[in-house]
């Protein structure tokens, strides 16, 4: 027969492994902190879960906390600075008083001989704009110190005659430029009509605004100097222009 007294085992107590099977024995200096983590845990949840609501709801009012407001009813941001608009518009207005100054109320022309355009005003207002062509930049040297330089010269002008069905008065660079000797001054041979167009318009020093028999390269830099329009915009250009109005060169 078995012995059922925990004594009779040759006088010792069984150890836990001899615990009957299924049953864990538990320490209950381990279980104290395993419990406290979990309280821990649960509680960090359930702020969080609160805490996510609270933020999406009070997000789009932070703005309006953080940032004072000076105009009754309005937010910073949407109050505006007027002292700050009062001087930007003064000086606006002063630096149209200024361009005003340089620029005539009436008609003038504005060349830009980088990209071989032109603008015409009148009122400062473009009525017109278009291709023209300027100087070529080309040298050529002629018997002695004699040397051209074909660029069209940039500065403020001012149209100094008007000319229908113009004659060219050829240079003497035109000679040298075909190899031809340089006839005196007033040689039949330096007059040449129909290759200036039908008007032209003198900006002094033999500069002139004249049509051209090469249109097709209008928009290019190919002149001796003068400016080269078309037929159309010469027209327009010579109608609208007085003598003694301004033409700007850049």
């Amino acid at each position: 027969m078995q012995r059922k007294n925990k004594t009779e085992n040759n006088g010792q107590i069984p150890s836990r492994d001899d615990s009957l099977p299924g049953m864990i024995e538990t320490d209950p200096l381990e279980e104290a902190p395993r419990r406290r983590r979990t309280v821990e845990t649960l509680l960090a949840i359930a702020v969080y879960m609160a805490f996510v609501p609270f933020m999406l709801y009070l997000s789009p009012k932070i703005p309006e906390m953080l940032i004072s407001s000076k105009l009754p009813g309005k937010s910073l941001l949407e109050a505006p600075d007027e002292k700050r608009v009062k001087k930007y518009k003064a000086e606006i207005s002063a630096l149209e008083k200024r361009f005003d100054r340089f620029t005539p109320g009436n008609a003038y022309l504005v060349v830009n001989t980088t990209e071989n355009k032109f603008s015409l005003y009148r009122n400062r207002k473009i009525v017109r704009e278009g291709l023209c062509s300027t100087g070529s930049y080309i040298s050529l040297e002629g018997e002695g110190d004699k040397k051209w330089i074909f660029k069209t010269p940039r500065g403020d002008f001012k149209v100094r005659g008007k000319i229908t069905d113009p004659v060219w008065r050829k240079p003497d660079w035109a000679f040298v430029e075909e190899g031809l000797p340089i006839p005196p001054a007033n040689h039949p041979s330096r007059y040449e009509r129909g290759v200036l167009g039908d008007y032209a318009l003198a900006l002094g020093d033999g500069y002139l605004i004249h049509g051209t028999l090469y249109q097709r390269f209008l928009g290019m830099p190919v002149t001796h100097g003068c400016i080269r329009m078309n037929d159309a915009d010469l027209k327009e250009v010579y109608e609208t222009l007085p003598v003694g109005a301004k033409v700007f060169i850049y």
